[in-house]
């Protein structure tokens, strides 16, 4: 959700009252919950204009939208099995609701990192890792961060070797996560882990830890390092991207997060930020940067994965351009 949609949602839900609101709670992943109570917390006063444009808003995108199937799984099961028969209809809905079975895993997407790496401090990097990749990648960064570096670097070698999770590894996963997960048996293989996986999350990492975890693995693979590394977008890769996908990525980024951002960037980034700005707002940021002091490098790191998380977004969305040489764009 971007800043003026965070907003938007938590003026409306404001509006609503507890118990609708607890409604809609219900539905919202961790980060969205926590984004919008914050928003929530830190509204004071709205004027009625800024709320009846919320409002009308509201009812235009939902005026637009109709429900026309009230249990989606479902239907799509019926409608496979009706039109392909049991067998090779099993074959495609497992990949098509993909995860769908695994929903004790969310109760993980709730705990602070620490929490989940005192949870699975104990247990084989194979299966701190078929769990971690159930995770969002700057969580999983996060609980990586709680471990010894010797274990770190072992989980993030097996996330990149990782190619699928067997019916017998989630097995393993129910024991470890208190029978959280349900129907394990029932469970084919999904794609989780590999060498996307592990970029990912090696980007969420910061500079230092990244450089030990990508050496562990060049230790084990120099190959599999490489292609990790080919994988991967850090904050000074924005230089590779054109004036039009720099200034979309500008569009969504507070000028604060900008400027604490850009404290730890190249002087050519820079002079490459402030091309695809008005020259009044360049201007405004290159006093901003000048005036302000000193930053620490993990507050810099911080916004610069909120940025890059920006860009991930975009590039997913179509409509911007990153990575040399795939068809898929990828952060």
């Amino acid at each position: 959700m971007e800043e003026q949609g965070i907003q938007d949602a938590a003026i409306f839900l404001m509006t609503l009252g507890e118990e609708e609101a607890a409604e809609v709670f219900k539905h919202l992943s961790p980060k969205e919950v926590q984004k919008l109570g914050e928003a929530i917390a830190k509204t004071r006063a709205v004027s009625h204009e800024r709320v009846d444009q919320v409002m009308q808003k509201f009812t235009s995108v939902a005026s637009s939208q109709s429900l026309l199937v009230s249990d989606t799984d479902n239907y799509v099961r019926a409608v496979l099995r009706r039109a392909l028969g049991d067998d090779k209809a099993s074959l495609l809905i497992d990949r098509i609701l993909q995860g769908g079975d695994v929903s004790g895993i969310e109760s993980l997407k709730w705990m602070d990192p620490l929490s989940i790496a005192e949870l699975l401090r104990n247990e084989h990097p194979q299966i701190v890792a078929a769990i971690l990749v159930h995770l969002e990648a700057d969580q999983t960064a996060d609980v990586l961060k709680n471990f010894t570096e010797r274990t770190r670097n072992e989980v993030m070698l097996r996330i990149a070797t990782l190619e699928g999770i067997q019916p017998t590894a989630l097995k393993d996963l129910n024991e470890v996560l208190y029978k959280v997960l349900a129907g394990g048996d029932k469970i084919r293989k999904t794609s989780m882990g590999g060498i996307k996986t592990a970029a990912e999350i090696i980007n969420m990492m910061g500079n230092q830890i990244e450089t030990s975890v990508i050496e562990a693995i060049r230790n084990f693979d120099a190959d599999l390092a490489q292609k990790i590394m080919d994988k991967m977008f850090t904050f000074e890769d924005l230089i590779k991207l054109d004036g039009k996908s720099i200034q979309l990525v500008l569009k969504e980024v507070a000028s604060e997060s900008l400027v604490i951002a850009l404290k730890g960037a190249s002087s050519e980034l820079r002079e490459l930020v402030f091309a695809n700005m008005s020259s009044r707002a360049a201007e405004g940021l290159r006093d901003d940067l000048e005036s302000r002091g000193p930053v620490r490098l993990s507050e810099v790191e911080n916004q610069q994965k909120d940025i890059l998380k920006i860009v991930r977004r975009l590039s997913e969305e179509g409509q911007i351009a990153i990575g040399g040489g795939d068809d898929e764009g990828f952060v």
